[in-house]
């Protein structure tokens, strides 16, 4: 049992040395070793086997941004699902009780951006469908 702190953080950083001696030597040894090819077909940018077009600067729809901030909202609701399965048994009924509640108001939350339409990526090919149907109305 170590007794001085020497003796206590000896370990770690023996074990962080170690792992940056490791690391510097992968990547000067890929950098000594590796083959390059410059040419136009490996410097262009590669996607899903899609062929890029236009700019990299275009906008992203809104709707993307809401998506991605649902997913961190369930995964914080899935991060706090842990601690209260682990002290469900010290709690009991008070344990059920708030995390019925949490799941409530976050079913709450679902179905409010569910019936808002963030999770309808084709509404708005519906609403231009629509809209065409209309001016094809108006115009016969």
């Amino acid at each position: 049992m170590p007794t001085t702190p020497s003796e206590f953080w000896f370990p770690v950083v023996v074990q962080t040395v170690l792992a940056l001696v490791i690391a510097c030597a992968l990547v000067t040894l890929s950098y000594v070793i590796g083959h390059r090819v410059k040419n136009r077909i490996k410097d262009t940018p590669y996607e899903c086997g899609i062929a890029p077009t236009g700019d990299a600067q275009h906008r992203f729809s809104v709707k993307f941004y809401l998506v991605a901030m649902l997913f961190i909202l369930f995964d914080i609701e899935a991060i706090f699902l842990y601690p209260w399965a682990v002290v469900y048994k010290q709690l009991k009924m008070f344990a059920f009780t708030e995390m019925l509640l949490f799941v409530a108001f976050i079913m709450a939350g679902f179905f409010f951006i569910w019936k808002k339409g963030v999770l309808d990526w084709a509404e708005t090919d519906r609403l231009a469908a629509k809209r065409a149907e209309k001016r094809a109305a108006r115009a016969a």
